[in-house]
């Protein structure tokens, strides 16, 4: 998908650099510090096998710069009873918001689940958040009244 401001693509090896620099941005903007080695790790299982893991798609701006990017993961829904896509990651730098570079992604990321033949795309955010959210209002996404709850793997809840 392109337009004369930018285009988003689906990234390839040659991509890693630029999108580790912009997961690094995300992860700092939700205050998390994962190893950059682990977000290559990321990357590279997404890359080998994009069919059973999932895709990631980079926004580059009229220049080339790369701008933003999208991750969908491959997940079942019991209650649809089907395949879907999972958007865990939307960003757009900072210097690059209110210009649709978002919009762009999401649609994106539509076409990837359609052509993959999930009919459901599905995310979360932050509920402090509220710039994407309207990003996602605006794109015609449904609030849902789940809760999200997680738990630490591999220690006892009394430890």
């Amino acid at each position: 998908m392109s337009t004369a401001a930018h285009t988003i693509t689906r990234v390839t090896r040659a991509d890693a650099d630029d999108l580790l620099a912009l997961m690094r941005a995300y992860c700092d903007f939700y205050e998390a510090s994962p190893a950059d080695e682990d977000l290559i790790a990321i990357i590279i299982t997404l890359l080998d096998d994009p069919e059973r893991e999932g895709v990631q798609l980079l926004a580059r701006d009229g220049s080339g710069g790369a701008c933003g990017f999208a991750t969908v993961y491959w997940s079942w829904s019991t209650t649809s009873a089907c395949r879907i896509g999972i958007m865990n990651d939307l960003f757009v730098a900072p210097h690059a918001r209110a210009r649709g570079i978002a919009e762009a992604l999401i649609e994106a990321c539509r076409s990837v689940c359609a052509d993959r033949g999930a009919p459901s795309l599905q995310w979360q955010t932050a509920p402090e958040n509220l710039r994407a959210q309207a990003v996602y209002d605006r794109v015609g996404g449904t609030r849902s009244q789940w809760i999200d709850y997680s738990l630490p793997v591999g220690s006892s809840p009394d430890a």
